[in-house]
């Protein structure tokens, strides 16, 4: 099912104030930490041509991209995910991986996909084959999560997001990384499917945030061009 999606870069002075409101109208995600957050990391993948790149700064309406995401560093919970957007609404496909399959995958043999029963994962074997998929970037953040289960809301603040060469060790906690925004800055997602309960919609309208497009796998793309 295909969810809205809406991006803001806001401040730390912003942060601050939206999440003591948030707080009071949602409940922290269950996975997220003591702290309320839980590390995200994501191996990009693109083409040759860097489409997914460039499909994304042209603003082409309907495009896809893929990539493998973890959690904390950790290898027990592996995902090949594609991320599908026609517009402002998203929607994402999964299927998890064993450590041996990431492997495979990296070292270019990805034939045990076809023996998914995901068609995402037959999809990305093609990609590969076909379009000559590799990793691209490699994409660090710190996420803080709220949920709100009418309209299925959930409302992210991704902190400290960092760009990482795509030929490291993504289970690695001391890999190199470069920062993408001041330590005040940070990106606010919403995402809802159907509609955004007017309680909620309002605490974003009255204080006027400026809409972004936002990606973070583009702007970390963007960063690692400007260092190396």
């Amino acid at each position: 099912m295909f969810r809205y999606e809406q991006k803001y870069e806001i401040n730390s002075y912003q942060y601050t104030e939206l999440r003591s409101v948030l707080r009071q109208m949602l409940k922290a995600d269950d996975h997220a930490d003591e702290a309320g957050q839980y590390m995200i990391r994501s191996l990009y993948f693109d083409d040759m041509y860097r489409s997914a790149y460039y499909e994304k700064m042209d603003g082409i309406y309907q495009r896809k991209k893929y990539r493998i995401r973890i959690y904390g560093c950790s290898d027990a919970v592996i995902h090949l995910e594609c991320k599908r957007k026609e517009g402002a609404y998203i929607f994402k496909e999964s299927c998890r991986l064993t450590k041996e399959e990431y492997e495979n995958i990296l070292s270019g043999d990805g034939a045990f996909l076809l023996e998914k029963e995901s068609q995402m994962a037959k999809e990305f074997y093609l990609d590969m084959r076909m379009n000559l998929l590799k990793p691209e970037v490699i994409v660090d953040y710190e996420r803080e999560p709220y949920v709100f289960d009418a309209g299925t809301v959930r409302i992210t603040f991704d902190k400290n997001v960092r760009a990482c060469r795509a030929n490291q060790d993504i289970f690695d906690q001391e890999i190199a990384s470069y920062e993408i925004y001041p330590q005040d800055k940070m990106i606010l997602e919403i995402k809802f499917t159907g509609y955004l309960p007017e309680r909620i919609r309002k605490v974003f309208q009255v204080r006027n945030l400026t809409q972004t497009s936002a990606s973070k796998y583009c702007m970390c793309v963007d960063r690692l061009s400007e260092i190396l």
